[in-house]
Order: structure tokens, then sequence, then C-alpha cells
């Protein structure tokens, strides 16, 4: 993992917690969220802003290391529905003037 250029930047991350205002998968907001790559490291993925959602340690755990869209399937969630989001909730931060977030 250390050969892999993460670029999250922790503002970023705060960032995206506040805008999403939970758990991106299931809305949840009362555990503390954690990072979630959509596309796992293990898979290729990488710790960068269109990578990266807040998800709670339920939905973490239970996608495990599948890539997001296959989990949505299983777990019979709205995947179109967080596919538009994410990309909106990426773009407005990756807008955000740094020293903002």
């Amino acid at each position: 993992m250390s050969k892999v250029e993460h670029d999250l930047t922790d503002e970023q991350w705060a960032a995206l917690m506040d805008a999403w205002g939970g758990c991106a998968y299931c809305g949840g907001d009362g555990a503390a969220l954690q990072k979630d790559c959509m596309l796992p490291i293990s898979r290729g993925g990488r710790y960068t802003l269109s990578n990266v959602v807040p998800a709670c340690r339920s939905c973490n755990a239970s996608k495990w290391n599948l890539e997001v869209t296959t989990w949505m399937r299983r777990k019979k969630l709205d995947e179109r529905t967080f596919l538009v989001r994410q990309v909106e909730v990426a773009r407005l931060v990756a807008a955000l003037p740094q020293g903002t977030a």
C-alpha cells in the first residue's frame, strides 16, 4: 500500500463527511465514520477524492473488498442514486478553495 499514491487530504475527508451527513450507503450517522474505498485497495483502488466515501462500520465491514456496485446489488440498495450523489459530492468538495473544508 505504501507504493500507491493516496492523495485524499484530511481537509477533503472532513468535507466529504460533512457533505454526506452520515454513511454514504445507509445514511446512518450515529457511529464514527470510516473511509471506504468504492474500488477497494485490494482491487487497485486508492484513497482519493473520487474513490472514498464515509461509511459506518457495519456497511464498511459488509462491503469488505467488493466493488461498490457489486455490493449494492447484493444488498438491493439504490445504486443509481448513490452513484449520482457520489459524483455530485466529489465535485462539490473538489471545487472548495483550499483551507475552507
